[in-house]
């Protein structure tokens, strides 16, 4: 570890004095759309950029460079004098032999990165508006790499997966500060509203050391929108025909020359209660949710400071159960079964950044969060109540070494997390605590290759001291055929209960098994994991295209396997055997005419745990998996008004296995597998003016449902009685209609 340290400390004098040249490269069109992927680089040189998502670059300068050449594939190459390292900001123009032409040119509501050494998939708040009234649980419907489903019956939680695994092995983080962790990790991906997220990054595999050591299959980065460039009023209004409202608010205004700040407000709630299948049971929780944020943000380029702080509060309330279920005389009682959940949370979050002036490639940032997360809850006669508070701190500098083709990032972070839990009778306390630091070196040659390679060592008060190595490594095969290839290792504690929270809507009984380790007793959880993929640009037809095939393993090292397989107990231990978690996606992107846009996509899973009743595939995983998304849009005329949009979504979803209902009585005994499932969304927007749109659309139009999702639904008070297997909708069809208002 010394060693290491050592390194960190020394690594910035590497740095060689130099200026920075920065700008911003054009299409020549009216919208001068930002082109990003084109080649920026002095000529006679090696040393270069590749334009980022805004089509920014940035690159070392000297006197003895004067010329620069900028390129991309279908424009003209130019080459540029320059004599002084100003900001430039250069138009291509396409290549054409005709006098005269045309272009449109439009931002992909959905990317994929042809320039990061990792698998990043970045996603628009354009893709994000085809989820009209979407939170971040409900904004990956359009998606084909994230999965969506119910995790239970009665509470309406949405959860996702990522390559076979549930989203605790997923890094899920706001402005890359790790947000949805602990105590929040069964709704706190319901606790973010859509109209709060500029984009979504999704990488694949293992993610970057800098954002922690958690991360195994993946890494999923919001980031928010921000109040310079924000609407100054944003309004969206919600209503479905399952009774569900909402209310979105940006407030946002500059208030010096420095500071910029927006109050942002959502309101949602659902009071209905509804019961298509006839089973005594609520289809959907009744629910309010109250979200305020008060966001800040200081820019002062001269001095190289861009600044955020985010204060936020909510307050989470939920009811389910039974038709008839009164919390005011059935709470905690065998009158009728229910549930409530109420949440209370606030956080307080900061990114401080610093770019030096005079050496623009040289840059600290400093990202800091607190929170405080606070859930009363019962389901039946279970009582789970959970607090946590929770510190994150993470200090990043960044680098070159000798030019821009060599980045170094290094730091040093610290999180802290106290948990006080209840669960029915027993008090589960604990305190952890990490201090790590990390070093992760970038080579990025223009021509071919792009290699990232990440080495953090933390140490824990629980798990002990630990290494974590992350390696990425992207290589241009030829024009627009980009290759992949990742290896990493990921350690986390497994809140059982808090990741696991529709275990208490059942009559099961809850054992911990092998308790030897330092977590509940149990042993941390590490994995590797394994990935390769490859994606190739192509045209066909005169229209552009994508086709994307990947392939990733997650093999656990130890795992702490969640075992529904006796129906009336769940079981936690330690593995002891094999697990993994196989993923192959194929995934074709095609432009089939002006402004329709279409993408289909296959997934075919092979996940598999060691359970103490032998081998088995992971309970209400699917195999296989089709999606397909198309949308459409109309010009709009005069450029300003008059825009038509359509947005059509299908998913479906082969047979799922279930957990075995063999020792249940023959009347509450379960098929080995679900049937298949087919749901199908759609939406229409019109655009009357920059200002004001309004939009009409469905979910599951087809009306899909699952008839039976609980199991003793007529006795909740038996030792049969799960709500846990659910395979498919249970509301059936949901039609809304909303409108959003906005002046710039």
């Amino acid at each position: 570890m010394k060693n290491i340290l050592n390194l960190l400390i020394l690594l910035p004098i590497f740095a060689i004095s130099q200026t920075q040249l920065k700008g911003v490269i054009f299409e020549e069109n009216s919208n001068k759309t930002p082109l990003p992927g084109a080649n920026v680089f002095w000529l006679g040189t090696k040393v270069g950029d590749v334009t980022d998502f805004d089509g920014k670059f940035s690159l070392p300068y000297k006197k003895e460079y004067s010329k620069l050449v900028v390129s991309f594939v279908g424009y003209k190459t130019d080459t540029l004098t320059i004599l002084e390292p100003k900001a430039i900001k250069h138009s291509l123009k396409p290549t054409s032999e005709l006098d005269e032409i045309n272009i449109t040119a439009r931002k992909k509501a959905s990317s994929s990165s042809y320039l990061s050494a990792q698998n990043i998939i970045t996603v628009s708040s354009d893709e994000l508006l085809k989820a009209a009234c979407c939170n971040l649980s409900e904004s990956f419907e359009t998606n084909p790499s994230i999965d969506v489903n119910f995790a239970d019956a009665v509470t309406g939680t949405r959860q996702i997966k990522m390559l076979g695994l549930t989203s605790p092995y997923i890094l899920i983080a706001t402005e890359n500060i790790p947000s949805i962790r602990g105590a929040s990790q069964a709704f706190g991906l319901s606790f973010i509203p859509g109209t709060w997220v500029e984009s979504i990054q999704i990488t694949k595999g293992a993610g970057s050391v800098v954002n922690g050591y958690e991360s195994i299959a993946g890494q999923i980065n919001a980031e928010l929108v921000k109040p310079s460039s924000d609407d100054k009023l944003f309004v969206n209004l919600y209503a479905a025909s399952n009774a569900r409202l909402e209310l979105n608010t940006h407030l946002n205004t500059k208030v010096s020359d420095k500071w910029d700040t927006g109050i942002y407000l959502h309101g949602s709630t659902q009071n209905t209660k509804h019961d298509v299948n006839n089973d005594g049971f609520l289809d959907m929780p009744l629910y309010s949710q109250v979200n305020i944020m008060n966001r800040w943000q200081y820019t002062n380029l001269e001095k190289g400071f861009v600044s955020f702080i985010n204060l936020k509060y909510l307050n989470d309330q939920k009811q389910s159960g039974q038709l008839d279920f009164n919390p005011e005389t059935d709470k905690l009682t065998t009158n009728n079964w229910g549930n409530e959940i109420d949440t209370e949370r606030y956080e307080v979050s900061a990114k401080l950044g610093y770019v030096n002036p005079e050496l623009p490639w040289q840059s600290l940032g400093l990202q800091a969060a607190f929170s405080g997360h606070q859930q009363d809850s019962y389901f039946g006669l279970n009582i789970y109540d959970i607090e946590h508070n929770s510190l994150y701190a993470n200090l990043i500098y960044n680098t070159i070494i000798s030019d821009s083709r060599h980045k170094i990032k290094t730091g040093v972070s610290y999180t802290y997390d106290h948990y006080n839990e209840l669960v029915n009778t027993t008090d589960f306390k604990r305190t952890e605590n990490s201090i790590g630091a990390f070093v992760e070196y970038n080579y990025f040659n223009l021509d071919k290759l792009n290699v990232t390679a990440g080495l953090r060592i933390d140490k824990h008060n629980l798990l002990g001291t630990f290494i974590t190595p992350r390696l990425h490594m992207r290589y241009t095969t030829w024009e627009k055929g980009v290759f992949r290839a990742s290896i990493g290792r990921g350690k986390r504690s497994a809140n059982i209960f808090a990741e696991n929270q529709k275990l208490f809507s059942t009559s099961r009984a809850i054992n911990i098994l092998n308790t030897t380790g330092e977590i509940y007793g149990l042993d941390p959880e590490i994995a590797w994991n394994y990935g390769v993929s490859f994606l190739q640009g192509f045209r066909a037809l005169g229209r552009k295209g994508e086709v994307t095939a990947d392939f990733y393993r997650t093999n656990f090292k130890n795992q702490v396997v969640v075992d529904y397989e006796n129906p009336q107990e769940v079981n936690f231990y330690n593995l002891n055997g094999e697990s993994y978690a196989n993923s192959f996606q194929v995934e074709l992107h095609y432009e089939a005419f002006d402004n329709f846009d279409m993408r289909l996509a296959y997934k075919n899973y092979d996940v598999k745990t060691q359970f103490n009743s032998g081998k088995l595939e992971r309970p209400l995983t699917p195999k296989h998996r089709f999606f397909a998304n198309a949308s459409y849009k109309t010009q709009m005329q005069d450029g300003k008004t008059g825009q038509w949009k359509f947005d059509a979504t299908y998913n479906w979803l082969g047979a799922q296995r279930f957990s075995s209902t063999q020792n249940n009585p023959v009347q509450y005994q379960l098929a080995d597998y679900s049937p298949t499932v087919a749901t199908f969304n759609a939406q229409v927007t019109k655009v009357f003016s920059p200002k004001f749109e309004v939009y009409l659309g469905g979910e599951n139009i087809f009306n899909t449902k699952q008839n039976n999702p609980i199991v003793s639904a007529d006795n909740p008070f038996g030792s049969s009685f799960d709500t846990t297997f659910v395979y498919g909708p249970i509301f059936g069809a949901n039609y809304f209609a909303g409108l959003r208002y906005k002046i710039k």
